[in-house]
């Protein structure tokens, strides 16, 4: 691959995560204040994991097999960058929840499709796909910081006298929106998402033809369905499902974070500028970078399950943190780290476990099961219960009963760590994944070999533990 096309590619990954980046981490303390009912919020928030549930049969079974790739992009995003600058003027429920609802449903299968454009141009993926991958989360970072100059009380830098750009540079950047100024000011981070939206669709023409991918002869189209005849085997499914819970409590965190930062310490918030809210949420994804920069060695250095359980316990800490100490300003910035490290050492290592453990032949369909939980039912129940707990169940007169919130992830994230423990995902004494032999024939199931591979690792693991 060629600089010119990898650059278009790292580009188009900057972009496509720069627009979910912008609006997500402030929309939970934006539709509060629009006057929506928790009910409400909950179906404007589930719109995305939704959204995220049928993007992926939709992405997979129909249109990267009917539609160039590229063309596919420029058309979705198109139609996404208006509906998202549409929730400008949205204030009733109906038209904000339409808008949204047409936005996720042509956004969120556009992440698949960046990947198969990417994927499509790559002679080594092993060795290419990092870099431009990598280019998300840079998206994602970007977009929090034009919100420094953008959520700025410009009344209040107006009347304080400045000499010099240093001088009036450090008055903008002090003087964050706070209070009802900062919700309206808020409508702002979708105008960015949307107007980046529009640009990636006039970009997304002059990235490398894709060709739609036609379905071969005996291939299966519903090869999803098949996938769920895994969970038959025990370890699989409780993995299954400490990546769903797991899934809840990081979404909680978006859920309920922006507000907690910018509440004023009085109301049991940390008291954080309005405009610093999201570049504060962004040192988990700064963290992240560097944390998958080290991911292959600590697999290799500490196995599959207590990379795992590492990641989880980034959870606990975490909302611990929060709900300890919000009066350690520093410390609660600080722990922020923790998300990116939470995020590479559990769910992105999930991924490559499915990638090095199961089958060739069903390794895709357990990637799709996988994402059920991460991008769709743990969202998805985060978005029902979040607005709820924080709306209703723990409000109090003067704000919301924070420490009490964040018990609620905190324990949910100890009780994942306690499940977390069954599945016997070991490393051989050299320190790599756990490889076997490949099936003798393709007329063992592939549900067999899991459970084939699965008993050979419990036998490893004992032979593992006799040694230090």
């Amino acid at each position: 691959m060629n600089r010119a096309i990898r650059f278009k590619l790292f580009l188009m990954m900057v972009l496509e995560f720069f627009i979910w980046g912008a609006w997500y981490p402030l929309i939970f303390s934006y539709l509060p204040s629009l006057g929506f009912t928790a009910a409400e919020q909950t179906w404007i928030l589930s719109c995305f994991p939704v959204a995220a549930i049928v993007g992926m049969f939709f992405s997979n079974q129909f249109a990267d097999r009917n539609f160039a790739a590229q063309r596919f992009l420029a058309a979705s995003h198109l139609i996404a960058g208006i509906a998202m600058l549409s929730l400008v003027w949205a204030r009733a429920f109906w038209p904000f929840f339409g808008a949204m609802l047409v936005h996720c449903l042509l956004y969120v299968p556009t992440i698949s499709i960046t990947n198969s454009i990417a994927f499509t141009q790559m002679k080594d993926a092993q060795k290419e796909f990092g870099f431009v991958r990598m280019g998300g989360t840079i998206g994602w970072v970007l977009a929090a910081w034009p919100m420094t100059f953008i959520l700025v009380d410009w009344g209040k830098v107006n009347a304080t006298p400045t000499t010099g750009f240093v001088n009036w540079l450090g008055t903008v950047l002090g003087s964050g929106l706070t209070g009802p100024a900062l919700q309206a000011g808020t409508k702002w981070t979708v105008v960015v998402a949307g107007v980046a939206s529009l640009v990636l669709a006039a970009f997304s023409l002059a990235l490398p033809h894709t060709p739609p991918k036609r379905v071969t002869t005996g291939a299966n189209k519903f090869a999803w369905l098949e996938s769920l005849r895994l969970l038959s085997a025990p370890f699989i499914l409780i993995l299954w499902l400490v990546t769903f819970i797991d899934s809840t409590v990081h979404n909680l965190y978006f859920n309920w974070t922006g507000t907690f930062l910018g509440s004023q310490v009085s109301a049991g918030g940390v008291g954080i500028a309005g405009n610093w809210i999201m570049p504060v949420m962004s040192i988990g994804q700064i963290a992240e970078i560097l944390t998958m920069a080290v991911l292959g060695v600590t697999l290799k250095r500490l196995g599959w399950r207590t990379t795992m359980i590492f990641g989880i316990l980034g959870h606990a800490a975490r909302f611990a943190v929060f709900a300890f100490f919000p009066d350690h300003q520093w410390l609660v910035i600080l722990i922020n780290v923790v998300h990116g490290i939470a995020y590479a050492f559990f769910f992105a290592t999930v991924y490559i476990f499915v990638d090095e453990f199961f089958p060739k032949d069903v390794r895709a369909s357990a990637q799709g099961l996988f994402n059920l939980m991460i991008l769709g039912f743990g969202p998805l129940v985060a978005n029902v219960i979040g607005p709820k707990l924080m709306g209703e169940t723990f409000r109090t007169t003067n704000g919301v009963d924070f420490r009490s919130l964040f018990l609620v992830p905190f324990g949910m994230a100890v009780f994942t760590l306690r499940a977390a423990r069954r599945p016997r995902l070991a490393r051989d004494g050299g320190g790599a994944p756990f490889r076997t032999a490949p099936l003798s024939s393709r007329s063992e199931s592939s549900l067999h070999g899991v459970r084939v591979r699965h008993r050979r690792i419990r036998i490893r693991s004992r032979s593992v533990a006799a040694h230090p």
